[in-house]
């Protein structure tokens, strides 16, 4: 296959950073590439690059063996590159029509010629598979299906190189599935496909060659079947996959955490289970399974029907979550964006969210604590922050889900809850989360890690618990743990036949 973009030594350089040193790989027509690496190891950037929204400070790109137009963005476009980003950039209050051809609508002495937009628009809707109304307002549309309407955008304007930054962050494993299948279509057309994901399962899944950067320089382009998971691992870091859960057995210290007979929605029957001080218990299940439901239950974050929670030994009143904060339960939930942060509010804010509660007196805190404690957090768990007055929604998802955790170590914490705790941030950062994790389990706190990752739970836990359809299938030693076992407890019985 011929080479349809290349970058050729490209550098980028900030003051007093150098985003991307030397930078050089070529991207073949009809392929899907990926490229890879932790947070601050030049993607972004080069994505930039390459949509013409930055110029590079040194080297550039090449098309089809060509130079590529130094015109930024209207020049990569009319280059035919796409770069379609997490955050999609469409107009929600213009119609889906409007949104694909916005900048080149058809027109006539002035006035746009409607009924051939909308032919043009389910044209291109049908080009990805999608029977969406052209008609319809873009804000009103299901993610998904916005993510799609990008899609055809980039193909009305002729679009051979498109670039795809974490995609499926927002969504379903079925919408997952959709976008898989566009984008091996887009492939198979001959179009050149560079894909950014932070998951291994879905470059394994859908790419055929990678690219891997460190600290912005060019480790590695390869075949993906010459590579394996680790091998990628240790090309991101510089680290074998063993030190990447920093997993190491402790002594536990007696009654963490008892669950007896809870019940509630989302659970099938009513669960039981228990973790002791110092312990890591892993909590597996596909979509569905009552994972977070069982951890909102402990937590008082939705009412239980019944049943028990004890904590150190003792049983504890818990009707909310303010009840589990006050006994030393707490949670850090699933979707960060929505419930573990405030993004408008700073990282000194966020880190102190909970503890101003204890710490108010004649409801003032004292700046020079909440000062103090946000230093200490960010020094304590290497939050990267310019500063403890950045907003929080600034931040990398790694650094967002450490602020989260940090607010919790003013608290005297005996049973943390995570769910999801490293769900869209790169193995660096999942890394130190783990590291977090481990070290607040030698301590004594009792640690709940609710995963979707196999080799997650598999690398961090001490015992495993596996949830299928509401209730707790089994608790399995991390001596007795594999994939497969795991993933044969976590599956649905079969369906008895009749007869």
């Amino acid at each position: 296959m011929s080479s349809a973009l290349a970058f050729r030594g490209v550098a980028m350089e900030f003051p007093g950073v150098k985003a991307l040193d030397d930078v050089s790989f070529e991207v073949r027509a009809g392929s899907i590439h990926a490229l890879m690496g932790e947070n601050g190891a030049g993607k972004s950037t080069l994505l930039k690059i390459l949509s013409g929204a930055q110029r590079a400070t040194a080297g550039g790109i090449e098309i089809a063996g060509r130079p590529a137009p130094a015109a930024g963005t209207a020049g990569a476009l009319a280059a035919g590159i796409a770069v379609i980003y997490q955050e999609l950039h469409l107009v929600p209050e213009m119609s889906v029509a409007e949104n694909l051809f916005l900048g080149h609508l058809p027109q006539r002495a002035g006035f746009v010629r409607r009924a051939e937009l909308q032919a043009a628009a389910r044209r291109q809707l049908e080009r990805v598979g999608e029977a969406i109304d052209p008609a319809a307002r873009l804000g009103g549309l299901p993610l998904a299906q916005r993510q799609m309407v990008e899609i055809a955008k980039a193909l009305t304007r002729g679009a051979r190189i498109i670039a795809f930054d974490e995609p499926t962050s927002s969504l379903s494993d079925r919408e997952v599935q959709r976008l898989f299948a566009i984008v091996r279509e887009l492939r198979d057309q001959g179009c050149a496909i560079l894909y950014v994901s932070h998951r291994m399962d879905e470059i394994f899944a859908l790419c055929d060659r990678i690219t891997i950067l460190r600290d912005g320089r060019h480790v590695v382009t390869s075949a993906l079947a010459d590579l394996d998971r680790a091998a990628v691992i240790r090309h991101m870091v510089g680290r074998t996959l063993a030190d990447i859960y920093n997993y190491a057995p402790r002594p536990f210290r007696g009654p963490g955490l008892k669950v007896r007979d809870l019940a509630g929605p989302g659970l099938a029957e009513p669960c039981s289970f228990a973790a002791a001080a110092g312990e890591i218990l892993g909590c597996f299940g596909l979509v569905g399974a009552g994972r977070s439901e069982l951890l909102r239950l402990i937590f008082g974050a939705t009412p239980r029907t019944g049943g028990s929670v004890a904590i150190a030994g003792k049983e504890v009143a818990i009707a909310s979550p303010r009840d589990a904060i006050a006994a030393g339960l707490v949670l850090c939930p699933e979707d960060r964006k929505k419930e573990g942060i405030v993004p408008v509010r700073s990282v000194l804010e966020n880190l102190n969210l909970s503890a101003r509660r204890r710490r108010a007196r004649a409801g003032f805190v004292a700046e020079s604590w909440e000062r103090r404690n946000a230093a200490e957090r960010i020094a304590q768990l290497r939050i990267r922050t310019p500063s403890p007055a950045q907003q929080i929604r600034h931040l990398s998802g790694g650094n967002q889900q450490k602020v989260v955790l940090g607010r919790w170590l003013a608290e005297p914490v005996r049973v943390l809850l995570c769910d999801e705790p490293t769900r869209g941030i790169d193995v660096g950062a999942k890394s130190e989360i783990y590291a977090i994790l481990q070290d607040l389990a030698r301590s004594g706190v009792c640690v709940v890690v609710v995963s979707s990752e196999l080799p997650e739970v598999l690398g961090l836990s001490d015992r495993i618990a596996v949830m299928r359809e509401g209730r707790i299938a089994a608790i399995v030693p991390r001596a007795d743990a594999t994939e497969e076992s795991l993933l044969r407890l976590a599956l649905p019985a079969p369906a008895a036949v009749a007869g």
